[in-house]
């Protein structure tokens, strides 16, 4: 019972953070993607604080998913328990780490009206590396998220916790997760393609462990 509660309450998660994190990265991204972030910024601040708030939610919800799924994945495989759990502890670490950039931002846009015309140049290069910094971590976050989740998908599939079809669509998206993150680092834009494979595993799994749980035959094996 304990263990179909956790899996019950991992799912929640899930969805909690995927909403979390598109509503959020929604609200902050576009306004850290302007030509001249500085000069809008400050007023604009509620919707920055708003995303921000969502992306810590994401963060938090990514530790607590990785707490809950522990227990039962460590009954089929102890190593690559403890290797998905400490890969989404450290992904969640990057993430709180990334948000420390808009804030910054928004302090620095405060007084970029009143700087004088010589000194914003200077300003305007720092605001777009800590931009850049966000974003980087960001990937570097996802990064960390794709190898720890192979574990995952590895657990589920050989243990049958979850229909193995499930466990290969994991397999399948967060290779693609994988690929498009190292392409943006190296400052290729993959498109959205690659993140559709990993988006049906992120909705349809937590949705199938709110529904149905692990499987019961494989957490007594």
């Amino acid at each position: 019972m304990i263990g179909k509660a956790n899996a019950r309450m991992a799912g929640a998660l899930f969805l909690i953070s995927t909403a979390a994190y598109l509503i959020g990265s929604g609200l902050l991204n576009p306004l850290l993607e302007q030509g001249d972030v500085l000069a809008g910024l400050y007023a604009d601040r509620s919707n920055v604080m708003a995303g921000l708030f969502l992306e810590l939610i994401n963060a938090l919800a990514v530790a607590g998913i990785a707490m809950l799924l522990y227990p039962a994945l460590k009954k089929h495989n102890e190593a690559f328990a403890i290797g998905y759990f400490g890969s989404r502890i450290i992904e969640s670490v990057i993430l709180l780490v990334s948000l420390a950039a808009p804030v910054v931002l928004v302090a620095m846009s405060k007084d970029y009206a009143a700087t004088e015309t010589t000194s914003r140049s200077s300003l305007q290069a720092i605001a777009n590396a800590a931009v850049e910094t966000h974003f980087i971590l960001f990937e570097l976050a996802m990064i960390v998220l794709g190898f720890g989740s192979f574990l995952l998908c590895y657990v589920l599939y050989r243990a049958r916790l979850v229909p193995r079809f499930l466990s290969v669509i994991g397999f399948v998206g967060y290779a693609g997760l994988l690929t498009s993150s190292c392409l943006a680092i190296a400052g290729h834009d993959a498109g959205a393609a690659l993140y559709i494979p990993g988006a049906i595993f992120e909705i349809v799994l937590p949705l199938w462990l709110l529904i149905k749980g692990f499987n019961d035959r494989a957490e007594k094996s």
